[in-house]
């Protein structure tokens, strides 16, 4: 379902009220803490998330994964198309 959704170049992702990413010892890493629902965040998600600070638009969140880790752009950016995507469906990010 997520491939229906389009994320403005501009967009500006960020996590809503209630919503945050921490790491936690007693959960085995990184998770996505909500209102009455926990999400495991793999490393790569996490790195992803990091970037979701209402600051960075989503094509610099794109660039800047793409720099740090020098993978290509198209793979970049479908990923993180993806994850971003289905958060929002899930309520857990504001684009």
């Amino acid at each position: 379902m997520t491939e229906g959704i389009a994320i403005a170049p501009d967009a500006r992702p960020r996590l809503p009220r209630g919503v945050r990413l921490t790491n936690n010892e007693a959960q085995g890493g990184w998770v996505l803490l909500a209102p009455e629902r926990i999400f495991k965040a793999d490393a790569i998600a996490v790195e992803i998330l990091k970037r979701c600070t209402g600051e960075a638009t989503f094509e610099a969140i794109v660039d800047d994964l793409t720099a740090a880790f020098k993978a290509p752009r198209e793979r970049i950016h479908a990923d993180v198309t993806k994850l971003l995507a289905g958060l929002a469906e899930k309520r857990l990010l504001e684009l």
